[in-house]
């Protein structure tokens, strides 16, 4: 049997239950798949960042960004 989740709502809250259960789903079932669907977007962006970190950094492309604002800030005087 599964565990029974009790929620606290505000106005919001209910506003955003209104939406998701349009559609005639069971207050339940709405809070059920939305719980659901943000647990998977949260573990695809934690993916997304542990891909990117994985990434390697190529070689520098010698362009030293500090001195180039440096220079140019010099020559607008």
């Amino acid at each position: 049997m599964a565990d029974t989740i009790t929620i606290r709502s505000d106005s919001e809250t209910e506003h955003a239950l209104d939406i998701l259960t349009h559609d005639g789903s069971s207050r339940s079932a709405a809070i059920r798949q939305a719980v659901l669907e943000t647990a998977m977007r949260r573990e695809r962006a934690a993916a997304m960042r542990r891909a990117v970190l994985r990434v390697p950094l190529d070689e520098p492309d010698g362009v030293d960004v500090a001195a180039e604002i440096s220079r140019e800030r010099g020559e607008e005087r």
